[in-house]
Formats: C-alpha cells, structure tokens, sequence
C-alpha cells in the first residue's frame, strides 16, 4: 500500500522552531536509513507555543467552519506551519484549504474521505492489502501530520501524511464508475464525499496546482480537522475565546 521514496531536506528553519517531544522527533526522522521516507505521523499534538500569537490567518471571503478559522488562527499566530504552506482539512464539511507561508488562503476544494467515520487510524491498517480493510476500519485520521511527497505502490506521485497507517492525499482516481468519485466531488453537500479507504482524494487540477508544486520543494503540515473529537483533545488549542484574547 506504500512506497518508500527519498527524503526531502529538512529546512533549517524547521529544525530551530522544534523544542521538546517534537525535537525529537525530527531528530529521529534524520537518522532514518536513505530511502526511507520520515514519520508523517509526527505528532498530533501541537508544540506549545513560545510566545503570543501575533497575526491571524487569512481565509478572505472563503466559505469556513469557525472551528477550521480558529484551528487556523492557532497556527499563524503560533507559526506551527514552521514558516512554510500548510494545508488544513476539514473532514465535516469534506474540503481541503491550501495556505500560502502567510498563512493567507490560496485556494479550496471539495475532497473524499475515508467511508468510515472516526478520527483514529486501526493500529497496523499500513500493513493490510487493501482487499483485508474492513468497512469501518476506513477512516481518515485526524491530527498534525508532516507531510512528504512519495510514490505509492502503483509508482503514482502522492504526498503521505501518515505514512505508517499509508494514508495519502493524492489525485481522485475515477477507475470504478459505480463509485462515482467526480460526481460526489461536484455536489454541493459533503454528504456523499465519504468513499475512499481513507486517503484523501483531491480533484487532479487542484493537485497539480497547489499540492504537487508546494510538496516537490519541501515537507509541509498537514492539519486533519476530527469530526468526533474536540480540537482541543487532538491539538491541545486553547479554547476560541482565549485565543481571541491573545491575538488582541
């Protein structure tokens, strides 16, 4: 289900915001053999951050959950993206936003989702064939991911975004009509939008223009929304009206 491919540079500027567990974990992800690509998982808790958020995301007149503009505020005001583009996900309403290093909204897009609802990988679901998944273990995880561009096992480009549970944003393929993958992203309701085994699937031009381009030059964060858990019990954010007060 997963291909390994090889590592990009870890920006300097990715290594000197790092402290504590999430150090470490970098620190692991460098000493992986060549060709092995790094932990996309690294953590789904947030760093604390150092100091008080000084600016706000950017999101114009875009359509947004208040749940995503705070989860994006939090990061631009905290710089957890680390200086670089970031895409945040909201599984709810089914759509993908891609920010600039600003933290200003580049575009969105509808995408499909696991079938499954939830917002924990099964342990060991990487290492299944894709024929052993069971329906409700068909789940797109949420969490703060460092994702990676690589190729899948059918030597297709795709970025992981957790590698080990071989979750991956890629292309929406249209090979089983009966699914109907391009109708369900063209409605207007995300409630046909759950059909994948769990990766995330993205119109091909979107990818082609935001996704593969940012990703070919670097690693990103990839910030999964859940659907069931509270933003603060996956990234430890401090609740809407606290951080208002902060960026004030």
């Amino acid at each position: 289900m997963k291909t390994p491919t090889h590592p990009l540079p870890e920006p300097t500027a990715w290594l000197a915001i790092r402290h504590g567990v999430l150090a470490g974990l970098a620190m692991l992800a460098l000493l992986l053999p060549p060709g092995a690509p790094s932990p996309a998982s690294a953590s789904q808790r947030m760093a604390a951050p150092t100091s008080a958020p000084s600016r706000v995301a950017d999101l114009g007149d875009a359509d947004a959950s208040n749940e995503l503009r705070h989860m994006a505020n939090w990061i631009a005001g905290t710089g957890d993206h680390a200086g670089m583009p970031f895409v945040l996900i909201d599984k709810r309403a089914a759509r993908l936003y891609m920010f600039d290093e600003q933290a200003r909204l580049l575009d969105h897009t509808a995408v499909l989702l696991g079938s499954a609802h939830g917002d924990d990988s099964v342990p060991g679901i990487g290492d299944k064939a894709i024929a052993d998944v069971l329906p409700e273990e068909r789940t797109t995880p949420a969490g703060r991911f460092a994702g990676q561009r690589g190729l899948n096992i059918d030597g297709e480009d795709v970025v992981w975004v957790d590698y080990d549970a071989a979750v991956s944003m890629h292309r929406v393929r249209a090979t089983q009509p009966k699914e109907r993958r391009l109708q369900r992203l063209a409605t207007e309701t995300a409630d046909d939008n759950r059909i994948s085994y769990g990766c995330i699937n993205i119109p091909a031009d979107f990818f082609d223009a935001h996704i593969a381009p940012t990703f070919a030059v670097q690693r990103s964060m990839v910030y999964v929304l859940p659907e069931q858990k509270t933003l603060q019990a996956v990234f430890d954010l401090p609740p809407q009206a606290h951080l208002a007060q902060m960026i004030k």
